[in-house]
């Protein structure tokens, strides 16, 4: 039988693509990191794996692949790849949803937690030491809004439902949530500021696409009770960042745990870095040690379901954009 073509965006010989070692021998791989590398395999290419999270090679390297099968994105973002070639394209394109849901809903109770014991206070009076009871509050009774309720969304609320809080969330199919345990209440994409009224919490995991793009913006954070905290791990420009400095600036919302931003590094001397309500996040809240690996073996699983004829997992809708 002949071999399946496997061209793997990514610079040789990092450590995790040892973990395609663990593809089947019907695999043949060849890794490069730029067009001049890799043009010459790419017509005989079967499979397209973007380990690269940058916009190129990949944009410059789809158009010469006259035989691809499937694409796959090692992330679970996949904006960067949706050129005008593969929206056209009638080929599979899968990424790396639900890899990160553990590490990143767990982020997010631990931001939660950080707001409502006041950890940054204890940590200042521990290192100045001082001893200064004060009052903290419970997450239990509180209310959690999810905006973006997919696998890092309900994660999120998995856990949050297991701290005793009331959870509800906006997406845009409210009829896939309408048995869903976790929830109190689904509220469709026109209703988010009903929704953002009634929260203590909000995080925002939503992926960015045209219709989400500065979705939380001035009208909606003046819709947030003042005592609210806004958590932002889907992507940066979901959230209006100089909106959301202006309401942390001028207290009219309690504070923001972010992980991700419009620009990044996050550039030095931003608002953010100065304000005391605002957690950040390097955008490493899912980098567990082995985040990366994890994120090659849901490729490894995937190439074992595309080899035997088995359906692929995490199939992206390229129009709504994940």
């Amino acid at each position: 039988m002949d071999k399946i073509s496997v061209v793997v965006i990514s610079k040789p010989g990092v450590p995790h693509l040892r973990v395609l070692d663990e593809l089947p021998d019907s695999a043949r791989i060849i890794v490069g990191n730029s067009v001049e590398e890799l043009a010459a395999a790419m017509p005989d290419a079967e499979v397209l794996l973007n380990s690269n999270f940058g916009k190129e090679p990949f944009r410059s390297l789809f158009p010469l692949a006259r035989n691809l099968k499937w694409v796959h994105c090692l992330s679970a973002g996949v904006e960067s790849m949706l050129t005008p070639e593969l929206l056209a394209s009638a080929v599979p394109f899968t990424n790396g949803r639900g890899v990160f849901r553990t590490s990143l809903s767990e982020w997010c109770l631990g931001a939660m937690l950080f707001f409502s014991k006041q950890i940054r206070r204890l940590v200042q009076q521990q290192d100045v030491g001082q001893w200064g009871p004060f009052d903290i509050e419970l997450l239990e009774g509180a209310t959690l809004g999810v905006v973006g309720y997919g696998e890092i969304g309900r994660a999120t609320a998995k856990l949050a439902h297991a701290f005793g809080m009331k959870v509800i969330a906006v997406r845009r199919r409210t009829s896939l949530s309408q048995a869903d345990p976790l929830l109190d209440a689904t509220y469709p994409p026109e209703q988010l500021h009903q929704m953002l009224a009634q929260c203590d919490f909000v995080v925002v995991a939503a992926p960015n696409t045209p219709e989400t793009k500065g979705l939380i913006g001035a009208p909606e954070l003046a819709r947030m009770k003042s005592t609210a905290v806004i958590l932002n791990v889907g992507r940066g420009p979901v959230i209006v960042e100089s909106a959301l400095v202006d309401a942390l600036t001028a207290g009219r919302i309690r504070g923001a745990a972010l992980d991700v931003f419009d620009q990044e590094p996050l550039p030095a001397g931003h608002p953010f870095y100065r304000l005391k309500n605002v957690l950040l996040s390097p955008h490493s809240a899912d980098h567990t040690a082995d985040w990366i690996n994890r994120a090659m073996r849901k490729f490894v699983e995937n190439f074992r379901l595309y080899a035997s004829g088995a359906p692929l997992e995490n199939i992206v809708d390229k129009k709504a954009g994940y």
